[in-house]
């Protein structure tokens, strides 16, 4: 029971060599990534359908916990843009309300997912489910953003992927030029900052000099159409109390769906993000803690008004290219965020919508992973299908259906391969003692099959599928044997299904006056048989350890 609940935050192992030169390292990585996560929080805050100020909170409440509490030396955690798509979709159907409560509950399963060390199995779940759900968020992203990247002047936007673009197209003209402008600018000063600047966001320069353009043009060149984020919000730099919402048995149950998705993707993009972290910095992260810290974050964040967060990969790698090696950065990022919060957060209201929709724009391309996209399309139909369904369902439905049906087309898919990796199929006439073997070769070359007798070989494990493939295998010899020996000695294990098979073929086989002789059992496999009564069903002369003595007990049967 200890082992189920270790808890060790690297934060605490970080300290103990910890001295000026680290912390001077640290400092210097906070701060920059504070400053790059600002107009992120900002952007994602407001995708989601919050205010401003509360992708902030997040930011700051949630950075702070995922640093000081998870199983990663560099994680940054807070909002990101994966969320974007459940979050909006939660607020619409549940109101704020539900997004706390739904985020809680998201908390209470992270947390169970560490204590239960359940951290590594998400990382087995398939890559083009990944893939799928990941390009289909970057592209739910971009469409949630066309309007305020070029300043239409519309109604409420649909919630509904294709109703969105119809929407958008009734209302091309109602385009407005100096937004439109200000947007694509944005895009490409993101774009071209990489080229001249390595340790300034282009997102950041893009806010300071399109909100500069933009209140140039309102002051000197009376343009007043131009959106901004205090003509949409009120904008509240004060940190609010903490509350705790009434949570009803029917809303646990109303919101259990949502929740596990918020979970999962948490957990996923968490690990992904911790994972590429170690490889950089050379570091292996505790998966099972960084998911309990992640699910305290969670619980946190919406009592003070926050919404979901999760591990940064883009944020995370800033810190680590910048010098933080421990989670005094992330501490110093969040303290940063704080920081601006406090005495700069009213300058937000001048930034123009526009400008933050390029931001997400090119976040959303970031995500899209289009290149690893192409790649799957090189695979095989399978993961192919996992992969366009999974994306499809993102975009046209939502994040929850997405991930529910691609884990269970990837599960069916993948116990077709696994039934497939099992070779039944039946040995004429004489064996070849030079294979690898269950016998007692001596001098012998090859062992002869007796007249009556049919030999079959399983190749692999033993569960469902082989079953049938044994009877359809069978069928198509017309005259029934007096022994029927099934080689197993190239069989790992047994489920229950391929016992019920076995048992089934037994069965029938004794009806038909067919004794059923066993060889090359190995001792697991063997072991499973007496648990389950084979030994009184065959007969224990009718398990044999190999082929020379199946086949020899075969032919006293014919003979007798």
């Amino acid at each position: 029971m200890t082992k189920t609940l270790e808890f060790k935050p690297k934060l605490f192992s970080a300290l103990k060599n910890y001295n000026r030169k680290s912390f001077t390292a640290d400092l210097m990585a906070g701060i920059i990534t504070g400053i790059v996560a600002l107009p992120l929080a900002i952007a994602f805050g407001i995708a989601s359908g919050v205010s401003p100020e509360k992708g902030i909170i997040t930011a700051v409440v949630a950075g702070f916990i995922i640093s000081a509490l998870g199983g990663s030396k560099v994680q940054i955690g807070g909002p990101t843009g994966a969320f974007i798509v459940i979050v909006y979709a939660i607020i619409q159907q549940y109101g704020i309300q539900g997004l706390t409560i739904a985020t809680l509950m998201a908390g209470v399963f992270l947390i169970l997912l560490g204590v239960l060390r359940l951290g590594t199995i998400i990382k087995f779940i398939p890559y083009p489910i990944v893939v799928g759900f990941t390009s289909g968020i970057a592209v739910t992203i971009f469409t949630t953003q066309v309007k305020d990247l070029l300043g239409m002047q519309m109604g409420t936007v649909p919630s509904d992927f294709i109703e969105k673009w119809i929407a958008y197209g009734q209302n091309m003209t109602s385009i407005d030029p100096w937004s439109a402008l200000l947007g694509i600018v944005s895009v490409i000063i993101i774009a071209l900052t990489p080229q001249f600047s390595k340790k300034i966001p282009g997102s950041l320069i893009a806010i300071i000099v399109i909100t500069i353009t933009a209140l140039l043009l309102k002051q000197y060149g009376g343009i007043t159409t131009i959106e901004t984020i205090g003509d949409r919000f009120n904008i509240n730099s004060q940190l609010p109390d903490a509350t705790v919402p009434v949570i009803t048995w029917e809303t646990i149950k109303k919101l259990a769906g949502p929740a596990m998705t918020i979970a999962v993707l948490g957990a996923i993009e968490s690990l992904l993000s911790a994972t590429v972290a170690d490889g950089v910095i050379g570091d292996h992260h505790d998966s099972n803690t960084e998911l309990i810290g992640q699910g305290i974050a969670n619980i946190a964040s919406p009592l003070f008004g926050g919404i979901p967060a999760t591990g940064a990969i883009a944020r995370t790698m800033t810190n680590i290219n910048n010098g933080g090696r421990s989670p005094i950065a992330g501490i110093v990022h969040a303290v940063v965020l704080l920081l601006i919060f406090l005495f700069l957060m009213p300058l937000a209201q001048y930034i123009p919508m526009a400008c933050l929709a390029g931001v997400l724009v090119v976040v959303s391309y970031g995500m899209s992973g289009w290149r690893s996209f192409l790649a799957l399309m090189r695979n095989p139909k399978s993961d192919i299908t996992v992969l366009v369904l999974t994306f499809l369902l993102t975009i046209i439905f939502d994040l929850t259906i997405a991930i529910e049906v691609g884990l269970i087309c990837a599960c069916l898919l993948f116990m077709r391969r696994m039934a497939e990796t099992t070779d039944v199929h039946a040995v004429l006439n004489e064996i070849d003692l030079n294979e690898d073997a269950d016998m007692e070769r001596g001098n012998l070359e090859h062992l002869t099959i007796p007249k009556g007798v049919e030999v079959y070989e399983i190749n692999g494990p033993y569960f469902f599928g082989a079953g049938n493939r044994f009877e359809d295998i069978m069928a198509r010899y017309g005259k029934r044997p007096q022994v029927r020996i099934i080689r197993m000695r190239k069989v790992p294990f047994i489920d229950s299904t391929g016992l019920h098979n076995l048992e089934n073929m037994c069965l029938m086989s004794q009806k038909e006056g067919i004794t059923v002789v066993l060889s090359g059992v190995n001792p697991k496999v063997e072991e499973v048989l007496k648990r389950n009564n084979f030994n009184n069903l065959l007969g224990e002369e009718n398990i044999c350890n190999h082929i020379d003595l199946a086949l020899a007990r075969a032919k006293d049967i014919v003979n007798n």
